[in-house]
Order: structure tokens, then C-alpha cells, then sequence
């Protein structure tokens, strides 16, 4: 097992790993909308949220020898789901024609008032 920390990401603000490597499976814990860089949590458009995420997620999968097209599977959970049509269309545009699996958890209010969380699971 391999633990996984790049500074090209958030930093864990609790007792967890940005990932775990594991039989070459790369498990990453949710990823918040904060810039790894200024530490500035982005709190305007769910799209400038929602491309944060997913650019911590690719800086981690990099860490770990990973790339976005080995993304099994992603779950986002979304503060409302009215958000879902404008979340989705950054998420198709990032994975381009690559289509992981996807679970859409509509959450309710998230930490520091952000509208997204992802967590990924990929191959090394």
C-alpha cells in the first residue's frame, strides 16, 4: 500500500490520505474546491468549483503515475441538484470521451458552503 501526497492538491485538513495506491488501484479520498496553491477556497460558480475538483483529482492521479482516461469510477455529491446540468457539462468537457462510471449523490449543504465533492477511483 502506497500513500499518496502532492502538493499540486489540497492538503488533507483531517486524519486521511489524498490517496492510497493498492494493487495498482488508486483510491482519492473527495476533493473540495480549493486552490492547492493560495489555499483559497472557491466559492463563486459551480463550474469554477466543479473544474477545481476535477484539476485536484488529475493533480493527484499524476502524483500517484495515473491520468484522468484511467478513471474507473467518480462520485460526485452536489449541494442541489438544480446545479447538475451546468456540473455535468465542465465534468463532459474535462473527460472528453472518456466515460467513468458516476454516481450523483445529491448531499444536501457541504463543508465551507462549497456546491461539490468528488472521489475517484483509478488504475495506475
Amino acid at each position: 500500500m502506497e500513500i499518496i501526497s502532492t502538493k499540486n492538491a489540497p492538503m488533507p485538513g483531517g486524519h486521511y490520505s489524498q490517496a492510497i495506491v493498492h494493487n495498482d488501484m488508486i483510491y482519492i479520498s473527495g476533493q473540495v474546491p480549493v486552490d492547492p496553491v493560495t489555499g483559497e477556497k472557491i466559492l463563486s460558480t459551480i463550474e469554477d468549483q466543479a473544474l477545481r475538483v476535477l484539476r485536484n483529482i488529475q493533480a493527484i492521479l499524476e502524483a500517484a503515475g495515473s491520468s484522468t482516461e484511467k478513471v474507473l469510477k467518480v462520485t460526485v455529491y452536489i449541494s442541489d441538484i438544480s446545479l447538475w446540468g451546468r456540473l455535468n457539462d465542465v465534468y463532459a468537457k474535462f473527460f472528453g470521451s472518456h466515460r467513468p462510471a458516476r454516481a450523483v449523490v445529491p448531499s444536501g449543504e457541504l463543508h465551507f458552503g462549497f456546491q461539490v465533492e468528488m472521489e475517484a477511483i483509478a488504475f495506475k
